[in-house]
């Protein structure tokens, strides 16, 4: 989502790797604000673009990567 309402809904959340991450440091953050869930690249931090997801499409996405619908 662009839609800079919601994103800027994730200043000062606190960001986490995903466990699934790479150990090269190529990873993934997540965090969490109330209605949406945020992915941005660890490596750019705070300068990274961020994914907004609605709670049921992370729901939906991250049950279809536990079944390896990506893979």
């Amino acid at each position: 989502m662009n839609d800079n309402s919601v994103i800027g809904r994730f200043a000062g959340a606190t960001w986490r790797k995903s466990s699934r991450s790479a150990s090269s440091g190529q990873c993934v953050e997540v965090a969490e604000v109330p209605g949406w869930v945020g992915v941005r690249d660890s490596k750019l931090g705070a300068d990274s673009p961020i994914l907004a997801f609605t709670r049921a499409e992370w729901k939906v996405f991250s049950l279809g990567m536990r079944d390896g619908e990506f893979e």
